[in-house]
């Protein structure tokens, strides 16, 4: 598979005029397993380890190479597995948290032009859970389309939409059936040669269906979901970078299970920015929109303009971004055990002056 077939071009051409050693070649990685990174390029398929240089330079999971990746590969002589020795600065990136109670990031896909977000129009459809997802796509760099599967599993199709345009801050919405190919036609403009697209979603929600179309053979494999809840089993176990018969470059993904952002902070003001631009004509800059005078927010909410479940949605991923901010972010931090001690001070002299005033507040 040639270089442009994997969608390289002028861009990324021009990151590769500042690698160290001439000798390495272009190559994008396509798939992952634990240890070891599928590459191609102008050479055959194969799979690559990183060399001792990169690990020793990469910190944390973010830093290593992810389906998607441009990198920089050292062909090695007799027999050995190629190094991948540099990875090219990305020019998007799909994270999240990795999963668990470790504050590491991973990167899901790298160097997308276009996300898929894929919901469910079945017992699994879920406003908030999308929510999740938009501000990390916001976040990413990369444009995004709402796609809900399932038209045919739905009794009211335009009521669902209509659900999904109130929180999709004008993003496309496309409502198709993999199953059975209704819509899903409209995918095709965002399918050029060149671009690369990854399907983002929950298990279940028939990624792996649309898979299967766009390359028109059974690449992947589909189960059905539990009755009583919609919610899929895991087919798809590994990211994979996939050639479509058009020119385009698909990433599949695995469903995940659960979606803690990362470093998405602008990518939350920008999936509730209707509720930033309330915010922002609250009368007090610091307002905590909960029963402050003049809150342009609870406003919005006793007028029915707001929804208490977006209003909540917004706060509960606000609070995530802050607190993964102040873990990862040394000054954060630093301004955070500021405030604390401050907050420790004032509490101190208030008992103190009560113990003065004999116990009187």
């Amino acid at each position: 598979m040639s270089l442009k077939r994997l969608g390289w071009n002028s861009y990324f051409a021009a990151l590769w005029q500042e690698r160290e050693r001439a000798e390495w070649l272009p190559a994008r990685v396509i798939s992952q397993q634990r240890g070891l990174w599928r590459v191609a390029g102008d050479f055959e398929e194969c799979w690559a380890e990183t060399s001792g240089t990169l690990r020793a330079a990469a910190e944390a999971g973010g830093d290593w190479p992810a389906v998607g990746d441009w990198v920089g590969v050292e062909m090695l002589g007799g027999g050995g597995r190629p190094l991948i020795q540099k990875v090219l600065a990305r020019r998007s990136k799909f994270v999240r948290k990795v999963a668990g109670r470790r504050l590491e990031e991973q990167v899901i896909a790298a160097n997308v032009d276009t996300a898929f977000v894929v919901m469910a129009l079945d017992n699994d459809f879920n406003v908030r859970r999308l929510e999740r997802y938009l501000a990390q796509c916001f976040e990413s760099g990369a444009k995004s389309v709402v796609v809900l599967n399932k038209a045919d599993d739905c009794g009211d199709v335009a009521a669902r939409i209509s659900e999904v345009q109130s929180i999709a801050a004008g993003l496309p919405i496309l409502a198709i059936s993999a199953r059975t190919g209704e819509g899903v036609e409209a995918l095709d403009t965002f399918l050029a040669s060149g671009q690369t697209i990854v399907l983002l979603g929950s298990s279940g929600v028939g990624k792996s269906t649309l898979v299967n179309h766009f390359l028109q053979h059974d690449a992947q494999t589909v189960q059905p979901v539990r009755a009583s809840d919609s919610r899929g089993r895991h087919t798809t176990t590994s990211r994979e970078l996939f050639a479509l018969p058009g020119g385009a470059l698909l990433i599949d993904t695995p469903g995940l299970r659960e979606l803690q952002l990362w470093g998405a902070a602008e990518g939350v003001e920008q999936a509730f920015s209707d509720i930033e631009e309330l915010a922002a004509q609250c009368k007090f800059g610091n307002c905590g929109h909960t029963t402050e005078p003049g809150c342009a927010v609870q406003a919005a909410l006793a007028g029915g303009r707001l929804e208490e479940e977006r209003l909540e949605s917004w706060r509960k991923l606000a609070r995530e971004q802050e607190f993964v901010r102040r873990k990862i972010d040394p000054t954060a931090r630093q301004e955070e055990k500021e405030r604390v001690k401050q907050l420790h001070k004032g509490a101190k002299r208030k008992y103190d002056q009560r113990r003065k005033d004999g116990g009187k507040s």
